[in-house]
């Protein structure tokens, strides 16, 4: 579960590394983003000599939670960190690589240029 103040990893390879979660996109008085979210982050931690820059503020769709998601098979996921990839105002990420594995829910919810660019789909 991702609130406001939460930080979270950047899992691709767009500039950012850290970001700090600041709304959550959707439902106006919803308090926690689980995967497949939109929130509005603000760039913490950023590699230097790249497009993004620290306090810039983005927008990002969380990919990982540390809070467990249960199927409807009854098959439970968890991770090790809370991670997001940074995406435009269309829902395209801004990087060209994502890192790590992510969950099938996000085909589902239009995230497919997400999908395709994982090297791994739980």
């Amino acid at each position: 579960m991702i609130q406001p103040q939460t930080y979270l990893n950047v899992t691709d390879n767009s500039g950012a590394r850290k970001l700090m979660c600041i709304r959550i996109i959707g439902v106006s008085n919803r308090r926690y983003a689980l995967i497949g979210d939109v929130i509005v982050a603000v760039i913490k931690e950023a590699i230097p000599n790249m497009p993004l820059k620290r306090s810039e503020v983005v927008r990002a769709v969380i990919v990982r939670t540390r809070k467990e998601i249960k199927r409807d098979t009854g098959m439970i996921i968890r991770y090790d960190d809370n991670a997001a990839v940074i995406i435009d105002q269309k829902g395209n990420p801004k990087g060209s690589r994502v890192f790590g594995t992510i969950t099938w829910e996000l085909r589902q919810l239009k995230f497919t240029k997400i999908v395709s660019l994982a090297p791994e789909v739980l």
